[in-house]
């Protein structure tokens, strides 16, 4: 085994849960999700090669890779049916929450997730992970102030939803 390859396990096994994690957002069922979670592990060896840690963190080409293949993923399946909804089982597949009582509002806001475009999950999905707004925009692709607004927008749509899903008084 070379030094690259020793590197680049070390790294994939540092940091796993973000492939487990965009897996677990962009993929229905468990064998889509395991599909899904390999095809993004063979892309990242694949590019390693273009990784530049001057230019920026691991975690963050990690994610900017895994989110491209991951869209590409929902992509091709969107074609061929519609994504699944994020429900309890997704909770314990990324080891997000105890899925024996899902909080509703947990399970309400991943259910929200799932409906959302692919570039807005992707959005939201590193937000949610507290990555700054200038890590969102070098992940994405996209500038800061657009990764501000989209947020924004995305938390208004959040808010509207939940009111509406709100139970009336008792």
């Amino acid at each position: 085994m070379t030094d690259r390859q020793r590197q680049f396990e070390s790294l994939l096994r540092e940091h796993r849960r973000i492939v487990f994690k965009v897996a677990s957002v962009y993929a229905r069922g468990s064998e889509d999700r395991s599909d899904l979670a390999q095809e993004i592990a063979v892309q990242l060896w694949r590019s390693f090669g273009s990784f530049d840690a001057a230019r920026a963190k691991f975690s963050t080409w990690m994610y900017r890779v895994a989110l491209n293949v991951a869209i590409s993923h929902a992509r091709q399946v969107a074609r061929d049916d519609r994504l699944e909804p994020l429900d309890a089982a997704h909770l314990e597949l990324s080891g997000d929450a105890d899925v024996s009582q899902p909080d509703e509002r947990l399970v309400a806001l991943y259910a929200f997730i799932g409906g959302l475009d692919p570039l807005n999950r992707a959005l939201i999905l590193l937000y949610l992970e507290d990555r700054s707004h200038a890590e969102i925009a070098q992940v994405l692709g996209i500038s800061e102030t657009n990764v501000a607004t989209k947020i924004g927008r995305i938390k208004q749509k959040l808010r509207g939803q939940m009111v509406v899903a709100a139970p009336t008084g008792a």
